[in-house]
């Protein structure tokens, strides 16, 4: 039970933080993808259906609050979980500092992804240069929030342990 409710907790208040306090208080490009470090963590350890509909979930719930198109989000997290999924078994994914790395290039392919499927099916104009000129710092805020978030439950491991 506690191998399930615990994750679940963690889950929901990233979810609850993302969508109402954070975009309240803090600008948007440095404004953290709480929702993406998770997709991250449930693609380097999760199974692969559970957690292939929990990263799509949580997209598209990312999408219903942000305002943008729906589906976009949900798409993009299903694609980065699906390829983290594929390559988790042959790296060693209890390391943080690859889970912060792979925080850092999964935020510049969600923009990548994002740009791509606006480009395709959107007839808006102004997004393609705010979404460019905001990847670095954003994937660079995603990684700090990261390595804090990944070395806090990398404590409380070693301390559950002990």
């Amino acid at each position: 039970m506690s191998k399930l409710l615990k994750p679940g907790i963690a889950i929901l208040s990233a979810l609850i933080l993302q969508v109402t306090l954070l975009p309240a208080y803090i600008a948007d490009p440095f404004k953290p993808n709480l929702l993406l470090i998770v997709v991250v963590w449930l693609g380097l350890r999760a199974t692969p259906v559970r957690g292939a509909l929990l990263a799509y979930l949580l997209g598209l719930a990312q999408d219903s609050c942000s305002g943008l198109y729906l589906g976009l989000n949900g798409f993009s997290f299903l694609m980065t979980f699906l390829v983290l999924q594929n390559i988790a078994h042959r790296l060693y994914a209890d390391n943080r500092y690859l889970m912060t790395l792979a925080v850092f290039i999964a935020t510049i392919a969600c923009g990548l992804a994002h740009l791509v499927l606006l480009a395709l099916f959107s007839a808006a104009e102004g997004i393609y240069a705010s979404l460019l000129v905001s990847l670095i710092p954003q994937g660079a805020v995603n990684a700090l929030v990261a390595s804090v978030v990944f070395g806090i439950v990398d404590a409380a491991q070693t301390e559950e342990v002990a």
